[in-house]
């Protein structure tokens, strides 16, 4: 008589709250001596995708985000229309959850990426959801998207009810010129148009002050960390002890895809907290992996997404006793075994 092969522990799949999928192409490339040098960089990529490249490449990158143990993914999306429709058709082809975080953009950045007004930004997203694509209202940037824009991009996202993801305190200079411009820092500039709420993602806030993290605590909004690519790009290190102490939510992203792996993001997280507070206790693990499931889950509205399983017989937890620790302490992605 056959054994039973015992089944496999399975947690809640991670979920990737910040993808560029297009960016995955520039990993291990030598990418200029800043930011904004490796910015010039990902926009000669950008400008030479097209619905057909996006299809087909894209469903690698979501295979390997599914492989990773992601099961749902936020694309935030500025190559343009069809492409976003080719994004979408590449996921469900990889069988992986999307949220299509179509960005308005109304200056900077290349042509592609722009919009005429923030009307037409507003009907492209609304073809987008007609045609049965979830969607999330995404101002691209303080730099990207003037005050006007932020203002009704925070009142449609209000009355629609839809997550609201822009980039904000990524790198010193966005802030310089957002307090040139404006008189206000970029989460300042957020609060006073509308566009902080229990809905709103900040992406990266690297560079957040106290009082920028003061609105973020009482608007309910969370933060998304990025910490392979903010470290691959110098963006700097999250204020991770000032942002647990005010109760914001984080969630994770893969952003740049320079690595695919929930697990490292969650542990660059945690080490940055450790060092940052010479200690080791600021993350239990249960909390840690949960706001690498459930809370990239709330950013971007979902109620419901798949599983992964973990393979207890990996090499990577052979002789351990506490699994679940050992995920975060030490594993890859290597333990998962894809979503139910």
């Amino acid at each position: 008589m056959l054994s039973r092969v015992p089944e496999l522990p399975r947690i809640p799949g991670f979920v990737d709250a910040h993808c560029h999928a297009f960016q995955r192409a520039l990993r291990g490339r030598t990418e200029g001596a800043d930011f904004w040098a490796w910015r010039e960089t990902m926009l000669e990529l950008a400008a030479a995708q097209t619905p057909a490249s996006v299809r087909r490449e894209y469903v690698d990158v979501y295979r390997e985000l599914l492989a990773a143990g992601y099961t749902a993914v936020g694309e935030f999306h500025y190559l343009g229309l069809e492409e976003g429709r080719a994004a979408a058709e590449a996921a469900a082809e990889a069988g992986i959850e999307l949220v299509l975080l179509h960005v308005a953009y109304a200056r900077g950045g290349i042509e592609r990426f722009r919009q005429e007004s923030v009307a037409a930004y507003l009907r492209e997203l609304e073809e987008l959801q007609g045609s049965g694509i979830r969607v999330g209202v995404a101002p691209h940037s303080v730099r990207a998207c003037p005050r006007d824009w932020l203002e009704e991009l925070g009142r449609y996202a209000a009355e629609h009810e839809l997550p609201l993801h822009v980039h904000a305190d990524e790198q010193p200079r966005e802030i310089e010129e957002c307090l040139s411009e404006h008189g206000l820092r970029p989460i300042e500039l957020l609060d006073v148009c509308g566009c902080l709420s229990d809905r709103t993602t900040v992406v990266h806030a690297t560079h957040a002050d106290g009082s920028e993290l003061d609105l973020l605590a009482a608007a309910g909004a969370r933060v998304c960390a990025c910490p392979t690519t903010e470290a691959n790009l110098g963006d700097g290190f999250l204020p991770v002890e000032r942002i647990l102490h005010r109760a914001i939510e984080l969630c994770i992203g893969s952003d740049s895809n320079v690595r695919i792996d929930p697990l490292e993001e969650l542990r660059e997280l945690d080490g940055i907290a450790r060092r940052q507070s010479g200690r080791r206790d600021v993350f239990a693990v249960d909390a840690l992996l949960a706001l690498g499931s459930a809370g990239g889950a709330s950013s971007l509205g979902l109620d419901a997404w798949p599983e992964v399983a973990v393979d207890l017989a990996h090499p990577e937890l052979a002789g351990v006793e506490d699994w679940r620790g050992a995920l975060v302490a030490g594993c890859s992605a290597a333990v998962f075994r894809g979503p139910r």
